[in-house]
């Protein structure tokens, strides 16, 4: 693998540049150059893609009835309120229910506390303002500046210049090189960063990305991008069990692993799946670990490569990376990817067997490692047992506060005149927080909801029901 720096940010030459994405768009350019061009823009998924290959079309992505939904909606609502209890006494239901799919409206502050986000952010109070204020390496700060509009330029959050998500975009990885600067800035960071910031304000998505790169997938991201080939090498002996026609193929034409699963593994399937399966990749991902991200590689190598007849078409190595640059759309969609997921026998202790084999090896034939990397954490109840969260930790801020109106009326004996001062209020129109413009602005004052310093929480902010 030929590994290359550009303006001091890593790359890999040859396993397909995590510089850019299947629609990205040339230096200089952009899909859209403000708002306003986008602005009654009608042909938005659900998701908020305005084009590109991850759009979905309406009968691609798997529509879970309402009442379906609001079901899930109150048990997961119970789960985050009762975190710990389930954590401990009833993992295995929560891993259930990742794998069915977290419901979209509470899928951010989910990920948040699977991660371990959650904990971490409360133990580190005013970390990420510390880590905003300050300028930053330049050396980091002109790359990352050049990465922002190569970050899903199709999603409406992310298709303006200077728009606000890739302004959050610059600062959650601007954060990041400040707080790890022996590590600094891979460009393979910033599409994940990207995710978390479609579901989770800044400060929650900062969070996100330091537990991804400290717990999940250590190493990825440093210099010499030594973790990412050792998974390659552990990757490629698993697919020697699940399937030894792919195996021998790849085996044959001498195509190593970073050829075609380092932007798989370093990006966790974000520029590869639709976007509803990347949806549903990360909700298992951030609840059982990195065994998710191997699971869907072998999957995708089985059908792709797993039988004669599929190789047919692969009579080089050339045309076999070429085959696994452009999946065959029915082995990535939702449904099927899914199920084919739950159905590869392969646990975190297969991965540590396999870890501890390649180690060896890679010793035997290279050397020690020239970064030593932290044991990476298998899930979110591997998480929580490392490091147990306290209660403050988990507490939840509610949603929206409201003013205690009551406590400015003097107590009444007689609770009729209190209920008679309650009626005399008069009603006051509440201004659109999301007014454009041309709509006309409310005659009355706000109420005191709007005049108070109270907001709506970063990390509830998605919760509505």
């Amino acid at each position: 693998m030929a590994e290359t720096e550009e303006n001091g940010c890593r790359s890999v030459t040859d396993s397909g540049s995590l510089r850019g994405t299947t629609d990205s768009l040339a230096d200089g350019e952009s899909s859209f150059g403000s708002d306003s061009e986008i602005n009654g823009f009608a042909n938005t998924d659900k998701y908020g893609f305005i084009g590109g290959s991850q759009q979905s079309s309406g009968d691609s992505a798997q529509d879970i009835p309402p009442e379906v939904l609001r079901q899930r909606e109150v048990k997961w609502l119970d789960m985050l309120n009762h975190w710990d209890t389930w954590m401990q006494k009833r993992n295995k239901k929560v891993k259930l229910r990742c794998q069915k799919g977290i419901p979209p409206s509470l899928r951010g502050r989910a990920w948040l506390y699977l991660s371990g986000a959650k904990v971490k952010k409360e133990q580190n109070k005013g970390k990420f303002e510390e880590l905003d204020a300050q300028p930053g390496d330049p050396k980091w700060m002109d790359v990352i500046e050049k990465d922002l509009h190569r970050q899903f330029p199709f999603h409406e959050m992310f298709v303006s210049r200077g728009g606000h998500g890739q302004k959050d975009l610059y600062r959650v990885l601007k954060a990041y090189t400040i707080y790890q600067p022996e590590e600094g800035y891979c460009q393979a960071q910033a599409p994940i960063a990207a995710v978390l910031l479609m579901h989770l304000p800044a400060e929650d998505a900062f969070w996100g990305l330091v537990q991804i790169c400290e717990k999940y997938l250590p190493g990825y991201y440093s210099a010499g991008l030594e973790a990412i080939q050792l998974d390659g090498e552990i990757l490629f002996a698993l697919l020697r069990r699940v399937s030894h026609q792919a195996y021998r193929h790849l085996e044959k034409h001498e195509i190593t692993p970073v050829l075609y699963m380092t932007e798989w593994f370093m990006c966790a399937f974000s520029r590869t799946l639709p976007w509803a399966s990347v949806l549903r990749v990360w909700d298992m991902f951030f609840c059982e670990g990195v065994k998710i991200i191997f699971r869907v590689g072998l999957v995708l190598l089985k059908n792709m490569l797993g039988s004669q007849e599929k190789l047919k078409t692969c009579q080089g190595q050339y045309e076999t990376i070429e085959r696994l640059r452009a999946i065959d759309p029915h082995y990535i969609q939702e449904a099927f990817l899914v199920r084919e997921v739950l159905e590869v026998s392969l646990t975190e202790g297969d991965i540590e067997k396999e870890h501890q084999a390649q180690l060896k090896r890679w010793k035997e034939v290279r050397g020690e490692l020239k970064h030593k990397t932290p044991p990476r954490m298998h899930g979110a109840w591997a998480i929580m047992a490392a490091e147990p969260p306290s209660q403050q930790d988990l507490q939840q801020t509610p949603t929206i506060q409201l003013p205690q109106e009551d406590k400015e009326v003097p107590k009444q004996k007689d609770n009729k005149k209190k209920a008679s001062l309650r009626k005399k209020k008069t009603p006051k129109e509440i201004p659109n927080p999301y007014a454009l413009p041309s709509d006309p602005k409310p005659l009355l004052k706000a109420s005191p909801l709007q005049e108070s310093n109270l907001s709506i929480s970063s990390a509830e902010q998605d919760t509505y029901l």
